[in-house]
């Protein structure tokens, strides 16, 4: 009788019958939709019967992959997908295991179709929300096997391309579904991500010359799904977007680690295109998480090519420059930190030859200056993320790095000697120089402190032009905050400066006291400046801006004075033929003093004092015009031979000057005085003047410009032997001094407490006589009419003791 039963197809269960009638005669015919529809309502009508009808359609599936009737095969897909889109009952979860078992027995079979057939359907089932969890799902072998299949090495270029894609759908499939689904295994281990994104960079390969388009997720037509390249992207972006705070590193990590594995740091190209996706997909609030992790990568590959460590510092560059002005992230300095360290790192590869002073590896000097100007470029960059008060913060740290004459004699690094320190300030001072660049204040006291402003100027002493030059260059960068710079960034004379429309606004209160307090030390780097004698064109170019920017940005009427003073003594350092200067640094002073006097008078808008100017420099086209910008600052200078008689009209006079400005309510006094710089200690660290040069100087200034000069007794001679002396006793006194503090420290140490107690003791004892005198001399208290007082018990009492006759204990007196 069973045998019976069994063998009657009538008989069997009611799903296997259903799902038996929606395949055809002829897979050819393709699915029967009549008989689906069926399907699909009893599976709504019994939930409970989903898991059979899904594990029976499997094993049909199976069957007829086995024997290769794969138009059965697709028939079985297409019912499943359907039942999966119809159903979301509690019951789904066991059927979903047996459409993931037929979706895992497609992708292992070696043909191509199958293959794409399983991902389409992964593809449709992702897309679903289930409604119920499941606490049991593996997703770990869909994720190896699309990554393989992202790398398929088909002969057929065009089914190699339908494989890649469809493995690309696969990953990007697997991401939706898991992402967000905190029951599933995180997709963000590195065992995954480790698989995922090498394979979604290796299909980015093949579109290496085609740009990112969009800072957002791309919205892409149908025509350009078919593209893999740009699947690729929008699967990466959108695995970016996803990812939280906690998942950044995972999903860079890999990044970092496939242009390492393939050498593609070198080409730059695709390194800053794979960055340029990452930072715009990701949330903007994590940007500075990539930013750590390129730096760590930086820093790791310190002894790598510079070529490799010059494509680091090239995404760097792109990534600051796309992320927002939190890209610096709660790290400020340590970023700035890691850059400098770098260079310091090829300043001495440069240097030494190698990476490693035990190696045989040699460096290219070329690439080194290459990943420097790189590194250059990227701390500007950065800088210009930052607000103003962080951007000063990261000009304070980059100075102090820098190697200040006379503080920091060597560089920090081996092997490198005195040439590395030149070179690493140099590079130092560019690197400022791209910090500074924009840099915008209203208060130059705390853009400037005395803790970046003197070691700055320090090196404006130095011999060496290039840095003189670097120094300027930061002192304008800082000080113009009009934009006044490209107009008067070369030297000629103006007739009208109201062509070059300058901004000029009132001096604030903060600019006084700046000018108040640094402004002795800006004129006197000025004029020092204009000594040089390896100054060139450039050099006075950049004299001059800094002069008419301090003219415009930070003038009061003193300041006004003080500089044409200056403007004076130049003149008068060009005359001076105790001055070792050769022809045309003297040409190009005279012809600078010119140039700013003409410029400074029609600030000052007094018509006497821009007449005398205008007098001058009219004498001097017809008979010198060889103190003029002019004929001076051109490629091939108008000089003469020699400058002995430059004199009479040709010359502007201090005593006009004083008198045209004095009318006009300057102060005289203050005009008639010829500027001197006052000489410190920077320049014995510099080493550009001797001590007694120095010293000799001083006494001269000040015997010249006493008003008594004529009754004072002539000023002592100083020589060596005195400077000696001096020093000696100043070393004694101090000496005496440290001895004296010993002595009092360990009789506190080891002296017994009654001592010391007896010590304080004494000591309030005789401030209390003292005050008592005091007191005693200065108020003395009213008299007491009976001098004593009596009690109501024939005793008598003692008046009340004055406040400033009481003893306070030792412990009040101080």
């Amino acid at each position: 009788m069973y045998g019976v039963c069994g063998c009657c197809g009538a008989l069997r269960p009611r799903y296997k019958r259903l799902v038996d009638n929606i395949f055809p005669e002829d897979p050819e015919d393709g699915l029967v939709k009549a008989n689906m529809e069926k399907l699909t309502f009893y599976a709504l009508s019994a939930p409970e019967k989903l898991d059979r009808i899904g594990a029976y359609l499997s094993e049909r599936l199976s069957r007829d992959v086995a024997r290769h009737r794969y138009g059965y095969v697709c028939i079985a897909m297409e019912a499943l997908d359907q039942l999966l889109m119809a159903c979301h009952c509690q019951s789904i979860n066991l059927f979903v295991e047996s459409f993931l078992k037929m979706v895992r027995k497609l992708l292992e079979s070696d043909k191509p179709n199958l293959q794409i057939l399983g991902t389409n359907s992964f593809v449709k089932f992702a897309n679903i929300e289930e409604d119920t969890p499941s606490y049991h799902r593996s997703y770990d072998f869909f994720v190896s096997r699309f990554s393989e299949m992202c790398h398929s090495s088909f002969e057929d270029p065009d089914i190699r391309t339908n494989i890649r894609m469809a493995g690309i759908k696969g990953l990007q499939g697997v991401v939706r579904k898991t992402v967000n689904d905190e029951l599933q295994a995180n997709i963000w281990d590195p065992q995954h991500m480790d698989k995922i994104v090498p394979s979604l960079l290796f299909n980015l390969q093949t579109g290496e010359g085609t740009e990112s388009r969009s800072p957002s997720p791309l919205q892409a037509s149908e025509k350009e799904k078919e593209s893999p390249v740009e699947l690729t992207e929008r699967c990466f972006r959108e695995l970016l977007g996803r990812a939280a705070y906690g998942n950044i590193k995972n999903a860079v990590t890999p990044v970092l680690m496939h242009l390492d594995n393939h050498s593609l740091w070198e080409g730059k190209t695709f390194a800053v295109r794979c960055f340029k996706i990452v930072m715009y997909s990701i949330q903007s609030q994590h940007s500075h998480l990539v930013i750590q992790q390129l730096l760590s990568h930086l820093d790791a590959n310190s002894k790598n090519s510079a070529t490799v460590r010059a494509g680091i510092v090239e995404v760097l560059l792109e990534a600051a420059a796309i992320a927002s002005s939190g890209s610096v992230g709660p790290t400020v300095l340590e970023v700035f930190n890691t850059l400098l360290r770098q260079l310091r790192l090829s300043v001495d590869y440069e240097l030494t030859g190698s990476y490693d002073h035990s190696s045989t590896i040699g460096t290219k000097p070329v690439e080194e200056r290459q990943l420097q100007e790189a590194v250059i470029r990227t701390i500007g960059s950065f800088a210009n993320t930052l607000p103003t008060y962080q951007r000063s913060e990261v000009m304070l740290f980059i100075m102090g790095k820098t190697p200040v004459p006379g503080v920091h004699p060597a560089l920090a690094s081996t092997g490198s000697g005195p040439e590395g320190t030149r070179m690493i300030q140099v590079m130092l001072l560019k690197s400022l120089v791209q910090v500074t660049a924009g840099f915008q204040t209203t208060n130059m006291l705390t853009a400037l402190p005395s803790s970046f402003l003197e070691p700055l100027l320090s090196f404006s002493l130095t011999e060496d032009p290039e840095v003189r030059l670097l120094v300027l260059t930061i002192l304008i960068s800082l000080i113009d905050r009009h934009d006044n710079r490209p107009q008067v960034s070369t030297i000629s004379i103006i007739s009208d400066i109201s062509v070059l429309k300058l901004k000029v606004d009132k001096c604030s209160r903060q600019d006084n006291l700046f000018m108040k307090k640094h402004g002795q030390q800006l004129y006197r780097h000025i004029y020092l400046g204009c000594k040089e004698p390896s100054s060139g064109q450039l050099h006075y170019e950049t004299l001059f801006t800094l002069l008419a920017l301090l003219s415009m940005e930070l003038a009061n009427e003193e300041v006004v004075v003080d500089l044409i003073r200056l403007a004076l003594a130049l003149q008068d350092m060009a005359l001076s033929t105790e001055e070792s200067l050769p022809v045309y640094n003297r040409c190009a002073v005279h012809a600078l003093a010119a140039a700013y006097l003409n410029l400074i008078c029609q600030l000052t808008t007094v018509p006497a004092f821009c007449q005398h100017i205008q007098e001058v420099i009219e004498v001097r086209q017809k008979e010198t015009a060889y103190l003029l910008p002019e004929d001076v600052f051109i490629e091939i200078p108008k000089l003469p031979s020699s400058l002995e008689k430059v004199e009479g009209e040709v010359l502007f006079l201090q005593s006009k000057i004083t008198e045209v400005l004095g009318g006009s309510g300057y102060n005289t006094d203050r005009l008639a005085t010829p500027y001197v710089p006052q000489y410190t200690d920077e320049d014995r660290l510099s080493k550009r003047k001797s001590v007694g040069e120095t010293i000799s100087l001083q006494v001269e200034v000040e015997s010249r410009n006493s008003p008594e000069k004529e009754e004072r007794t002539p000023a002592e001679e100083i020589t060596f032997e005195t400077l000696k002396n001096a020093i000696v006793d100043t070393v004694g006194m101090e000496e005496q001094e440290r001895e004296r503090r010993r002595q009092v420290v360990e009789k506190f140490q080891k002296a017994p407490f009654e001592e010391i107690a007896a010590h304080c003791g004494a000591r309030a004892t005789l401030l209390q006589s003292k005050l008592n005198q005091i007191f005693e001399i200065t108020i003395r208290p009213p008299p007491s009419p009976s001098g004593t007082i009596s009690s109501g018990y024939g005793q008598t009492q003692s008046r009340s003791v004055p406040v400033y006759e009481m003893k306070f204990p030792d412990l009040c007196v101080y």
